[in-house]
């Protein structure tokens, strides 16, 4: 059963926390972290990504950059800009995107449900990535970014988490892009409690977003038991930063694909193959900058020559099996290995991801938008329909990992708001 305990968050002082929230440091280029520092030197970003304090010459994985993030994270709390809670305590975090909102509990779960697959995976993770944030957790001492958690939804939490709300929630604000954040303290007694023994009864949780954040975070757990040989496991280095949502809460947007040529084929050449998978409509009625997106299962928009195309898996590719039947599945083993040549999509340059938090007219820009001689020009893009939570925990319950690029979440958590001392 699940180990989800209360922590004394290290936190933005009341006033400081919109200019310090920030968004997870792997959604920048280095280029993009030094131009939003430079704009608010506030932002957490800075110590996310602590190669914005140095020029150009000094690598982002230079060992004075971990060290000035380190000492960044310390100034800011002797300067007042951050505080400790007094006690440990749980929190709620509240994200409001388009009208949807979802509550997730901040916390820190245990390295050992990570180990013993109470915390379950969906994704591989890479080791040059992995030991980035390694270092950076290991060096500051602290967890700076929580990992997106989900669970199936539990009566008792959702009824406690009604009763939190209906206080003076800690933060207000609403961010850059539009997403409204509260955050509100879970710190009575028996609340506390409630949180608690309500996670022992749950035997099953999953990693939504930070597949590389987790892993790291674990290791450097499991390093510092290994300088700490009479560790009792009561240790702050046990655990990790953690915010766990009910899974009726979360929704997945599609993470849609474009492909850089059509493999030596003609237009006319590459629809012929394939249709002999799926079904293939043209969709007269598709508005230019809108796209065409599916609307089910089995469903794939394609955009090829300034034209949408609505293209519908036969029968016979389609599959029961957790992984073989996702959508992913089948566009890369029915279209984009056998077709177009994309043999690993992880790393193909061939082919690149679009998030749909982007839009349909992203792919139409890709594909048309863009002059001839531009390194970002495709030739092809496909819509996806969004892979559901069920799937997701189909997948990781099977003990089987999806496909490369399989989900995109949002709206993504602020780093910043809550950083778990080691």
């Amino acid at each position: 059963m699940a180990v989800i305990r209360p922590f004394r968050a290290y936190r933005p002082t009341k006033g400081m926390e919109s200019k310090i929230a920030a968004l997870p440091y792997d959604v920048y280029n280095r280029a993009e972290a030094c131009a939003v520092v430079q704009q608010n030197p506030d932002s957490f970003l800075a110590i996310d990504r602590a190669e914005t304090q140095f020029g150009p010459e000094v690598s982002t994985y230079a060992p004075e950059v971990y060290a000035k993030a380190r000492d960044m994270i310390r100034e800011r709390i002797e300067k007042g800009a951050f505080i400790q809670e007094e006690k440990a305590c749980y929190y709620l975090y509240e994200q409001t995107m388009d009208g949807r909102s979802q509550t997730g509990i901040v916390a820190c779960a245990s390295i050992d449900d990570y180990q013993n697959n109470v915390i379950k995976k969906h994704e591989n993770t890479r080791a040059d990535k992995e030991q980035d944030r390694i270092n950076h957790v290991d060096v500051c001492n602290m967890q700076t970014g929580p990992i997106f958690l989900a669970y199936r939804s539990n009566a008792v939490l959702q009824e406690l988490t009604g009763k939190v709300k209906r206080q003076e929630p800690l933060y207000d604000f609403v961010s850059e892009d539009g997403i409204g954040h509260r955050v509100w303290v879970v710190g009575d007694a028996e609340d506390i409690r409630t949180v608690e023994e309500t996670f022992g009864t749950i035997s099953e949780i999953y990693i939504a977003d930070g597949h590389h954040r987790c892993a790291s975070a674990v290791k450097v757990g499991l390093k510092r038991r290994a300088e700490h040989p009479d560790y009792t496991g009561d240790e702050e280095f046990n655990y990790f930063l953690s915010v766990l949502f009910p899974d009726e809460e979360l929704k997945i947007l599609d993470y849609n694909r474009v492909v850089k040529d059509l493999n030596g084929l003609t237009a006319e050449q590459f629809i012929d193959k394939v249709q002999e998978k799926f079904t293939v409509s043209r969709q007269t009625d598709a508005v230019q900058g809108k796209g065409y997106a599916p609307t089910q299962k089995g469903e794939f928009g394609m955009y090829l020559d300034g034209v949408w195309y609505r293209l519908q898996a036969k029968p016979e590719i389609c599959s029961a099996d957790a992984v073989d039947g996702l959508d992913v599945s089948i566009l890369q083993e029915h279209l984009l290995q056998p077709i177009l040549g994309i043999g690993d999509p992880k790393t193909d340059k061939r082919i690149d991801f679009v998030g749909g938090i982007r839009g349909l007219s992203e792919l139409e820009r890709r594909c048309t938008g863009l002059p001839e001689g531009d390194a970002s020009k495709m030739r092809v893009a496909f819509s996806m329909y969004p892979t559901s939570i069920a799937e997701l925990f189909a997948v990781a319950d099977a003990n089987r990992l999806m496909p490369p690029k399989s989900t995109w979440f949002e709206p993504k958590l602020r780093s910043g708001l809550f950083l778990h001392e080691l």
